[in-house]
């Protein structure tokens, strides 16, 4: 797999939005050990520590802190970078927050999608512009079957309905501005669920929610034990959007020589990036796994009166297995054991974390 994307992205001009983030930390990581040119848009990290720190990205990359809804910005980003690639992960990503927030959860989510769209169409040259969205933009039925690309998009809180319109906003723009015959940019969208990984400080999350409370000899508290979610390591779809992206690349390509072929087409759309129905498990389960690798005790607090969040939710990933040979290669305790070998080793240990996450994509890529 790495060689096969260093071929594709060594030398590249890569945007990535949203790269202080934890998910856009990790895949700048990445990007950087793949020996692409990346330019980081984004807000300063809304957490103390934060990956992006200790990983030092502002000091190994292109570090521009901005806020995508301001169109000019973004339009100024895209003009100077000249990206080859653009992975656009910048958001509002958590569904209490946006019960708070909720404006500024559609003015970025979905406007802040618009402006990096609108952006790329100054663009001359081929370029890949992958949007990743999540797997809440589905309609949630809380049926216990998978949700395909297809399935009409929704949302109960603001946060997931931000998504849904910005994956109806994507194909828009798609059909409008990207599907011609000489257009120098192909679009598509990345939908992936819930992802585990060494380095998230964020609040009302599980993982660092565990890890905050284990390294202080606490109690974990736990919400809502009995909500099932699709658990996956954040290299899972970081390796699905890198991969798609450079398909999406070879299409534009192809459309643009008249090479074009059926299968290559299937890169312009939507793709769903989820880990095996194993790792569909409670949260309960998941803090047990937790306190395998890291003893401890979690604590009931339950609240019928918390805001709405959706309890069964799961992907179907045939399409990225079958048009992209993509799957998942972590089962759910390998997962849990890399995400809290990684906490571990920081907190308890004082490992480097930028060697410790350089080494969990390479144990990843082997």
């Amino acid at each position: 797999m790495n060689q096969t994307f260093k071929s594709f992205y060594a030398g590249k001009r890569v945007l990535l939005t949203g790269h202080t983030g934890f998910k856009g930390s990790w895949l700048a990581e990445w990007l950087l050990d793949l020996g692409a040119e990346v330019t980081g848009l984004a807000l300063e990290p809304d957490t103390d520590p934060a990956l992006c720190q200790q990983l030092r990205l502002p000091e190994r990359l292109s570090h521009r802190i901005g806020d995508i809804r301001d169109a000019g910005l973004v339009r100024e980003v895209v003009g100077e970078t000249q990206p080859d690639v653009i992975l656009h992960l910048a958001a509002q990503p958590l569904v209490r927050l946006s019960y708070q927030t909720p404006l500024e959860t559609y003015a970025t989510n979905v406007m802040g999608t618009a402006h990096v769209l609108d952006a790329a169409r100054q663009l001359k040259q081929p370029c890949a512009l992958l949007c990743v969205t999540t797997d809440k933009c589905y309609e949630n039925r809380e049926w216990v079957h998978s949700y395909r690309e297809e399935d009409p998009m929704g949302g109960y809180d603001p946060y997931s309905s931000s998504k849904g319109c910005a994956e109806l906003l994507i194909n828009s723009y798609r059909r409008s501005f990207f599907s011609h015959d000489d257009s120098p940019v192909g679009v598509a969208s990345a939908r992936a669920g819930n992802v585990l990984g060494g380095g998230d400080w964020a609040l009302d999350r599980i993982i660092p929610d565990c890890m905050r409370a284990l390294s202080q000899g606490q109690a974990i508290p736990v919400r809502n034990k009995h909500a099932t979610r699709p658990w996956q390591h954040v290299l899972e779809p970081l390796g699905g959007y890198l991969l798609l992206a450079m398909r999406l690349h070879e299409a534009v390509l192809g459309r643009l020589d008249g090479s074009l072929t059926e299968r290559q087409a299937t890169a312009f759309g939507a793709y769903n990036f989820g880990p095996s129905l194993e790792a569909n498990r409670p949260v309960g389960q998941l803090v047990e796994e937790v306190l395998k690798h890291w003893p401890g005790e979690w604590l009931d607090q339950s609240d019928h009166t918390a805001p709405h969040e959706a309890s069964l939710l799961n992907l179907a990933t045939d399409k990225a297995f079958h048009f992209l040979d993509w799957q998942p290669r972590w089962d759910f305790a390998l997962t849990i054991a890399h995400t809290v070998q990684w906490y571990r080793a920081v907190l308890e240990d004082g490992a480097d974390p930028v060697e410790l996450t350089q080494k969990h994509i390479a144990d990843y890529v082997s």
